[in-house]
């Protein structure tokens, strides 16, 4: 009987901790990344697999948060209430926070417990407000390339705000009149 049970397979966990070296691997290749202009991407398709995790305060998530988001306080994330939402293999979670500290330390916690599919917003709120919302056109010489995706993303911070499109500034002044030059009579020509 002994022989048979050694050959059989041992019974493992779903998840496999990972040790610190894979961890610190994991976290080199910062590939559990997600940009702002990604996750506003998802946003909008309303792609159903994205789960957005605040993982701040009560408090802070009250003043303000991403549409649709949970509020998972950092300290309760591995708790019995939450851990349903980190220990699965359906949903993108997406953490976030202020910056990108607090979200990369619990996207630590449930990876190195073995945990997938969770994810991290690039610098936060804060690099949300910076590049969705309030988008900064780049300067007059720069490639199509980043017109194109300021474009975007001045349709993305409409899409999140509801607010139109601003016009440029007007000072008040009429426009000056371009002047128009006389027209040279022809000279010579075919006979």
């Amino acid at each position: 009987m002994s022989a048979i049970a050694a050959m059989l397979p041992q019974k493992r966990n779903r998840y496999m901790e990972l040790n610190a070296q894979e961890l610190l691997t994991e976290l080199q290749r910062q590939e559990y990344y997600i940009s702002p202009d990604q996750l506003a991407d998802l946003l909008i398709q309303k792609d159903p697999s994205v789960r957005l995790i605040d993982l701040r305060s009560p408090e802070e998530y009250a003043k303000y948060s991403l549409p649709g988001a949970v509020n998972i306080p950092l300290d309760s994330l591995l708790t019995d209430n939450w851990l349903g939402y980190v220990d699965q293999d359906v949903k993108q979670n997406i953490f976030f926070s202020n910056g990108s500290t607090l979200s990369t330390e619990g996207w630590m916690l449930v990876r190195q417990m073995g945990f997938r599919h969770n994810y991290v917003l690039q610098g936060g709120l804060n690099a949300w407000f910076t590049t969705i919302i309030h988008p900064r056109p780049p300067r007059s010489t720069a490639p199509d390339t980043e017109w194109a995706q300021y474009q975007q993303r001045l349709g993305a911070s409409q899409f999140f705000t509801g607010k139109g499109a601003e016009a440029p500034a007007d000072n008040g002044a009429a426009p000056a009149p371009i002047p128009r030059r006389k027209k040279k009579s022809v000279a010579g020509g075919c006979s």
